[in-house]
């Protein structure tokens, strides 16, 4: 963590050229399940809420927070980033990387994040609620997830007062996160669902037991790339282990549904999935001009092809990192400053046949 406060801009340089740990393909089924997130709001007694809070409490709370994270065990391994002084570029940079929502990055007034080294754990300081911890893992891992953001959280509660009432829970600005204050989120790749349009069964049956299902950047969000975050909605009156049963009992029904519909392509449209997966492969290697939404749909058919076993010399945790590499701010970071559209999108095809060539 930098001693003067200042965004360390080597730091996001080096961002865009690598791939945090929760990319990689190394937790379990991470042939489907690109992250499981847990994010948990919390507010300081004392000070306002956000919506009620002007620059100078802003400013303290960041201050306060910054002070509070360093004096903790964890302290030495996050790097403190302040959002104001960060151009559009590196601010949706963070976007795009998962370590700090649309929200933090649109809105005003002194705001910060904290990241940890190796990106698993981040902090939000005045988003909605003063305080949003997150921590983000490769694969299907709840149990661990759940483990490192409560000890994230025991850590900084030892030191502060989170707003705190013995019947409500934790409170917070949104009733919505009121009680545990927790989010957790289970991001899938669902193209076969997709493609069959069975993908709607998955909305109606979550929406009957309060989970959300969500585009790859979350609420009001689309699913580019045939990403779907499933979430829990509400949170007052359930225990966190409640919630994360309930996700632990849903996401394993949507996998194997998921893998039954790849195994009845496989036999049933063999030729018309190899043919789909093959065009997608050649456009991408040989494209000298490709949009982002495009990107994302080809992608999406190469990761399928190659968890079936179809594409040879590409693995998936290249084509991970290729989905957020090729987002415009990553790009134009990649390419050293802005660029019109016109130049993004042959950047981007630059890049994808450079990477996928080799």
């Amino acid at each position: 963590m930098t001693s003067d406060g200042e965004p360390n801009s080597l730091c996001l340089a080096d961002l865009a050229r690598t791939s945090g740990k929760w990319l990689r393909a190394e937790g379990p089924e991470s042939d489907i399940v690109i992250s499981t997130r847990i994010r948990l709001a919390r507010n300081i007694i004392g000070y306002p809420f956000m919506s009620r809070a002007d620059d100078e409490v802003k400013q303290q709370l960041v201050d306060s927070m910054r002070k509070t994270i360093s004096a903790t065990d964890i302290g030495k391994d996050f790097q403190f980033i302040d959002i104001p002084a960060l151009d559009e570029i590196d601010c949706q940079l963070l976007v795009e990387r998962q370590l700090i929502s649309r929200e933090i990055a649109q809105s005003s007034g002194p705001r910060g994040a904290v990241v940890g080294n190796n990106e698993q754990f981040s902090i939000m300081l005045n988003e909605e609620d003063h305080v949003r911890l997150q921590v983000l893992n490769s694969g299907f891992s709840l149990d661990d997830c759940w483990a490192a953001i409560s000890a994230l959280d025991t850590a900084l509660e030892a030191r502060i007062s989170f707003a705190f009432d013995e019947t409500l829970g934790y409170l917070t600005a949104c009733p919505t996160n009121v009680g545990t204050g927790i989010r957790v989120s289970v991001m899938l790749h669902l193209p076969a669902l997709r493609i069959t349009r069975e993908i709607q069964k998955v909305h109606q049956a979550a929406q009957k037991i309060n989970l959300a299902v969500r585009g790859l950047y979350g609420e009001g969000s689309q699913a580019m790339g045939d990403f779907y975050q499933i979430s829990n909605q509400v949170t007052l009156g359930c225990s966190e282990q409640d919630l994360l049963e309930n996700i632990a009992e849903v996401v394993p029904n949507i996998l194997g549904y998921e893998r039954r519909v790849r195994d009845l392509l496989c036999r049933d449209n063999k030729s018309q999935l190899d043919d789909q997966i093959s065009r997608a492969m050649g456009i991408l290697i040989s494209a000298r001009s490709i949009s982002s939404e495009e990107t994302m749909h080809l992608l999406s058919s190469l990761r399928l092809g190659v968890n079936l076993g179809l594409v040879d010399g590409v693995d998936i945790a290249t084509v991970n990192e290729l989905f957020i590499h090729t987002q415009p701010s990553h790009l134009q970071k990649l390419n050293g400053g802005p660029l019109k559209t016109s130049d993004r999108n042959e950047a981007r095809a630059a890049y994808l046949r450079d990477r996928l060539k080799a």
